[in-house]
Order: C-alpha cells, then sequence, then structure tokens
C-alpha cells in the first residue's frame, strides 16, 4: 500500500478532526464528487435513475451541492 502525498487536485477532500476525508453530504451522509474543475459544486458519487452509488433512493441525490455538502435548492 502506498501513501500520496501530493494528491492531484481533483481528488480534493474535506478535513474532519484534522483527517482527510472524503467530501459527504450534510443531509444523507452520502459521498459527494466535485463537478468540474473550480469545486464549487459537488454531486452524489454514481447518481444513476434518482438513486446513489449504493442503489438507495435519497431526496437530495439528484442536487447539487455546496463546498460543504449540504444540498443547493434551485430558485
Amino acid at each position: 500500500m502506498t501513501l500520496e502525498m501530493n494528491q492531484p487536485a481533483n481528488r480534493l477532500r474535506a478535513v474532519r478532526d484534522g483527517q482527510g476525508a472524503p467530501v459527504t453530504c450534510a443531509a444523507c451522509g452520502c459521498r459527494l464528487e466535485a463537478l468540474g474543475k473550480s469545486s464549487d459544486s459537488w454531486a452524489h458519487f454514481g447518481r444513476l435513475g434518482g438513486r446513489d452509488a449504493r442503489g438507495c433512493r435519497v431526496p437530495c441525490v439528484d442536487a447539487d451541492h455546496d463546498r460543504s455538502g449540504r444540498p443547493v435548492l434551485a430558485g
């Protein structure tokens, strides 16, 4: 197993309790992935047909999320 000291910019992670961690949805806890290179918008990882990567139906699966993992409501 290797330790990546310099992670690529497209694999941004959150810092929780001093440790690197995947960015997760504040509403349901699912893992999020950055949309584009700016990382201002995040979306559920592996979403397809209204379901997340685990196959669960969560209400915010199709919503874009902000940097802190909160769903951004259209309006």
